[in-house]
């Protein structure tokens, strides 16, 4: 009699654990706490409207969701080139389609193309042992910076890489915007019929990237203007962290 009891509780269980993956699912996005982002950069300049000046010399961002005073790590993607830098204010207004407001220096220690300033965002703990390491540096770095000439900046990059600009062979322009990871298949599916009901956006896509791991992705785009206003059709769908790839 125990036994036959102890079928039906162990049946029961296992058809709960068929649910799971559902649950599973819905969360699969939100197990990544760290904020990470790729996505295109606004380049500070005086034409941008209403937005409080950023030094040219500046290792200072604009951001809208982090915090004032974290630090990140900034990256261009199509060279590997890094640096810290912190965040300014998260209280300025601008297009969500840019991931941040970057200060010209930024631009050129990381060889970004101003016309495609494409760059990752990642923020990191200050305990951290990246941040450790890198500290010091950083801080020697902002205090040259808030110093130093904007000519002698000027100077040192032109000298550092005018073969370089001179050499790049420009790249068809390729991007595409990644919506979700999922943990199953049949969820990216479902997210590509929901986009299809709610937008007009027909070329979304799924690309697999594990057996565990399927991206939906919007795209390619072969211009900005199109892959902005992608971009602008999604915001009412609410994701919570949109971003731009390129060559995928």
């Amino acid at each position: 009699m125990n036994y036959k009891i102890l079928v039906i509780l162990l049946s029961l269980f296992l058809i709960g654990c068929v649910q799971l993956p559902k649950e599973l699912d819905k969360t699969e996005i939100k197990l990544e706490k760290k904020y990470t982002n790729s996505g295109f950069a606004l380049i500070f300049d005086e034409s941008l409207d209403k937005i409080k000046k950023l030094d040219d010399r500046s290792l200072m961002i604009y951001h809208k969701s982090l915090k004032r005073k974290s630090t990140v790590k900034i990256t261009n993607p199509k060279n590997g080139k890094s640096l810290i830098a912190e965040v300014k204010s998260n209280n300025q207004r601008f297009s969500d389609f840019y991931n941040s407001i970057i200060s010209k220096r930024i631009a050129e220690d990381l060889d970004l193309d101003f016309n495609e300033p494409l760059l990752e965002i990642v923020l990191v703990s200050k305990n951290s042992t990246f941040i450790a390491k890198k500290s010091k540096t950083f801080e020697e770095e902002k205090k040259v910076a808030e110093k130093a000439p904007i000519d002698s900046i000027q100077i040192k990059d032109l000298n550092s890489t005018p073969k370089k600009k001179k050499t790049n062979t420009k790249l068809k322009f390729s991007y595409s915007i990644k919506l979700a990871d999922f943990y199953y298949k049949t969820s990216a599916k479902t997210m590509i019929s929901r986009i299809a009901k709610e937008t007009n956006i027909k070329n979304s896509r799924i690309l697999q990237l594990s057996k565990t791991k399927f991206r939906v992705l919007i795209g390619p785009f072969n211009d900005i203007k199109s892959l902005k206003e992608s971009y602008e059709k999604l915001r009412p769908m609410n994701f919570e962290n949109l971003e731009i790839l390129n060559n995928v």
